[in-house]
C-alpha cells in the first residue's frame, strides 16, 4: 500500500539524515576506506544491493537472504539454509574481493544497507551466545581462557583451561582493558558498528533497525525488486535478548564502569538515535 511505504520512507529519511548530522558534528577529517574496511558488505550483483552485516543483529537470516537472491535459484527458501551454511564465506562475496574501480562502482549505484541494534542489549546478546552457552568451545578458549587469567581473582586451573564460565562483569573488564584493543582488534561479535561498517564514510541508503526487523526487511525486498516468493523469516522470540534482560546483566555492573562502558559505544548510540538505557545509574 501506498501510505505505508510514504511512512516508511519518511522514517528512513529521517534516520538518514540523524545519522548525517551526527556524522558531521564528531567526524573532523573523511578517511578513505581501505579494502579491510570491506569485509562486512556482502554483495548481490543481481540486485544492484550491498548489505553489511553486523553479528547479534538478525545476521544469519540476513545471509540466508542474501544467498537466495545470489544463488541464480539454487536456494528457493531461506529457512532452508542451515545456519553455519549462511556464515561460510565462500557461499557469499564481499566487497573487499573486488577491484577499486569495481568497489566505488558498487558504492556508488548499488543500494547499500546495514541493520542495528540498541548496543547494551547486542553486547548481552553477544555475551549469552558466546560465553554462557556449552558448544561456543572456540570462544571460550579463545577468549574466555584469556579473560578470565586477566580479570578473575584467584582462578581455578579448571576455569584457566577450559574458560567457559566467564561472568559478565568479567567481560565488562575485558572491553574496558586498554590491552584488548592494542593486542587486536574487538571481536567483530562486540565491536562497535561504526567500526565494522563506517556509516560516516559509506552513505547507507537504509539503515534498518532490530526493533522494526520485518517491517524494514520487506521495505528493502521491495525496493530492490526482489521476487514476491523471498520472505524474510520471521524471528523466533523465545531466547532473544530484550531490555529486561539487559538490565538484569547491567544490575551488578558499578556505575564508573557503567559510565566507561557507555563511553565506548557511545558513537553507535548517538549514531542511530538510541537513547540511553534507563537502567544505567550514569546521570
Amino acid at each position: 500500500p501506498q501510505f505505508e511505504q510514504s511512512s516508511l520512507q519518511a522514517v528512513h529519511q529521517q534516520r538518514r539524515e540523524m545519522l548525517s548530522n551526527v556524522c558531521s558534528r564528531y567526524t573532523r577529517k573523511r578517511r578513505l576506506l581501505q579494502p579491510d574496511d570491506l569485509r562486512h558488505l556482502v554483495v548481490d550483483d543481481t540486485h544492484g544491493l550491498l548489505y553489511c552485516y553486523v553479528p547479534k543483529v538478525a545476521c544469519t537470516n540476513w545471509k540466508r537472504v542474501m544467498m537466495v537472491l545470489t544463488g541464480q535459484g539454487k536456494y528457493q527458501d531461506p529457512l532452508g539454509i542451515p545456519a553455519h551454511e549462511a556464515h561460510v564465506p565462500s557461499n557469499l562475496r564481499t566487497l573487499s574481493e573486488y577491484s577499486v574501480p569495481e568497489i566505488n562502482y558498487r558504492l556508488r549505484s548499488y543500494l547499500k544497507f546495514v541493520f542495528v541494534r540498541e548496543p547494551f542489549e547486542r553486547l548481552v546478546s553477544a555475551y549469552r551466545n558466546k560465553f554462557t552457552l556449552s558448544y561456543n568451545t572456540a570462544f571460550h578458549k579463545r577468549y574466555g581462557t584469556k579473560i578470565i587469567r586477566r580479570h578473575r581473582r584467584q582462578p581455578s586451573d579448571r576455569a584457566l583451561e577450559r574458560g567457559d564460565d566467564v561472568r559478565f562483569e568479567e567481560f565488562v573488564y575485558y572491553l574496558l582493558d586498554p590491552r584488548t584493543q592494542q593486542e587486536e582488534p574487538f571481536n567483530e561479535h562486540w565491536e562497535r558498528v561504526h567500526s565494522l561498517c563506517h556509516p560516516c564514510i559509506i552513505h547507507y541508503d537504509v539503515v534498518g533497525k532490530y526493533e522494526t526487523l520485518a517491517e524494514d526487511a520487506n521495505y528493502i525486498l521491495q525496493l530492490v525488486g526482489a521476487d514476491a516468493s523471498v520472505k524474510f523469516p520471521a524471528s523466533s522470540k523465545t531466547t532473544r535478548t530484550t531490555d529486561d534482560m539487559t538490565a538484569q546483566f547491567f544490575q551488578d555492573i558499578s556505575p564508573f564502569y557503567q559510565r566507561r562502558l557507555f563511553n565506548l559505544y557511545k558513537m553507535d548510540y548517538l549514531l542511530f538515535n538510541y537513547s540511553i538505557p534507563s537502567y544505567l545509574r550514569i546521570r
